[in-house]
């Protein structure tokens, strides 16, 4: 079958909606949970979100593999499928938990689409501004409102090093390049990290910034995005030069609005 987008997109509004936003800044001491470190967090918002997330889902798109956040960490196995699934659906029911957690206004819920072992769509919802990032492989990457009022998306045109703007996620770089990559940092204008994968993306493919750097690559963290700026324009790879995939976890991930400006940064920034 095929998927209609939109409907996932108001899947995740609806599920924003329902279970999110009415627990946002209510949350209580046992609603937050530590899973692998102090700012790896796990709420009761993502777990209930991502529970109505799956369930309606299963209803419009039987026979999906459903690779949700919280499911994987509850059965870690269920990562290792979504190399070989044919049809699959990934899901961050909250990204950006820790800024949800400390009542910051800066989280999103993310989905992905994968068919043949590729990412072909990708949405991107705002639970605070209401509105959604969405994009289809070969069809480009779009803003769009409720009311259905959309804007083509398109990165920002190369820069000097000395002028570019851009994320940096730094925290899971080897620990004996994170000096160097940081003093390497210096070259640019200005480098930040929004600890949310979701509004980092909306940032770069709506033009504001010209770079980002990730390392550690969960699924539901990047491949919506990842795919979001490749059709706003933007040039991505791992580390290495070779195409991000659904199945990668590992490898680094560089994005930039050329291939020009990704060798640059690769060579005199990102030098892992």
């Amino acid at each position: 079958m095929t998927l209609d987008v939109k409907s996932i997109a108001d899947l995740l509004r609806s599920a924003a909606k329902a279970e999110i936003l009415p627990r946002f800044r209510r949350l209580g001491g046992d609603d937050v949970r530590i899973k692998s470190e102090l700012t790896d967090l796990v709420t009761e918002a993502d777990e209930a979100a991502e529970c109505r997330i799956r369930a309606e889902f299963e209803a419009l798109a039987p026979g999906y593999l459903f690779v949700g956040e919280e499911s994987v960490a509850a059965d870690p196995d269920l990562l290792g499928k979504l190399a070989t699934a044919d049809k699959a659906l990934v899901v961050d029911p909250i990204d950006g938990t820790f800024n949800f957690a400390s009542g910051l206004p800066l989280f999103g819920v993310m989905a992905a689409v994968i068919s043949g072992g590729e990412t072909v769509a990708g949405i991107i919802y705002d639970p605070m501004g209401d509105d959604w990032m969405i994009a289809e492989k070969g069809a480009g990457t779009y803003f769009v409102r409720p009311d259905g009022h959309s804007e083509r998306a398109k990165v920002a045109e190369p820069l000097p090093l000395e002028e570019m703007m851009g994320i940096a996620s730094v925290g899971f770089l080897p620990k004996e390049k994170r000096p160097e990559i940081m003093a390497n940092l210096a070259k640019a204008r200005y480098a930040t990290s929004y600890r949310c994968a979701a509004h980092e993306y909306r940032a770069f493919c709506g033009g504001h910034i010209q770079f980002l750097m990730y390392n550690k690559l969960m699924p539901w963290d990047h491949l919506a995005g990842t795919l979001m700026s490749q059709e706003a324009g933007a040039y991505a790879a791992r580390f290495d030069g070779s195409a991000y995939r659904p199945q990668h976890t590992s490898g680094g991930l560089l994005i930039a609005p050329d291939k020009e400006t990704w060798e640059m940064l690769r060579r005199e920034v990102f030098t892992v």
